[in-house]
């Protein structure tokens, strides 16, 4: 049985609800479809930051390397897909991804911290999901789930690193924004939601 790594797990606010993990073990096509969508998706924030902070050399190294790891998990989902004949497709931001990124600020350095602190959010929680719920699946997607905690949390270790070492700002100032982010996060885990999706809360009765 995977465990949570011990990082991630005192990282998070909360565990994912048991409610989602019910849900998600009865909805294997449904989570693998939105599972290869967030692969895509972390690709392109990671090539996103080369864009927009290309001066930023650390930053833009590492964020290369993210996006073509990102994009080795997205074939490898799209392979497991297409043995298990589930047709991909493009899918809208869920309600986790949108209520992270309404909290983005507009001015710097401000704006790189939080999207920074949100992508350690989003691996970490990734991370924590692929623990639980890896034991309710089939074997082959078990095993590739549990093989995704190693990266998932060495990257969130890098997210959280840039933060501290690319935005100028203190550790105080930091910490700060990271509870507040924390506290939004967990809530958006926690309340129910009507749409189901890889972070997405319990779901709506």
């Amino acid at each position: 049985m995977a465990l949570v790594p011990e990082p991630i797990a005192g990282f998070l606010h909360n565990e994912t609800p048991q409610a989602w993990l019910d849900e998600a073990s009865g909805r294997l096509p449904e989570m693998l479809l939105d599972h290869a969508n967030c692969e895509l998706k972390a690709a392109s924030t990671a090539l996103g930051f080369l864009y927009r902070y290309p001066d930023r050399t650390q930053l833009a190294q590492r964020m290369s390397r993210l996006a073509r790891e990102e994009l080795r998990h997205f074939e490898q989902v799209r392979s497991i897909m297409e043995d298990m004949d589930i047709p991909f497709e493009r899918l809208t931001a869920s309600r986790y991804a949108g209520g992270l990124r309404d909290t983005v600020r507009d001015e710097e350095p401000w704006k790189l911290l939080d999207l920074l602190l949100i992508g350690a959010l989003i691996e970490a929680r990734s991370c924590e999901r692929f623990a639980r719920v890896a034991p309710r699946l089939p074997e082959r997607l078990g095993k590739f789930y549990n093989g995704l905690l190693a990266s998932e949390a060495r990257h969130f270790e890098h997210y959280i690193a840039f933060a501290r070492s690319e935005t100028g700002l203190d550790d105080a100032e930091i910490d700060a924004r990271l509870e507040e982010l924390k506290a939004i996060e967990a809530q958006l885990i926690a309340d129910p939601d009507p749409q189901f999706r890889f972070h997405s809360g319990p779901p709506a009765l």
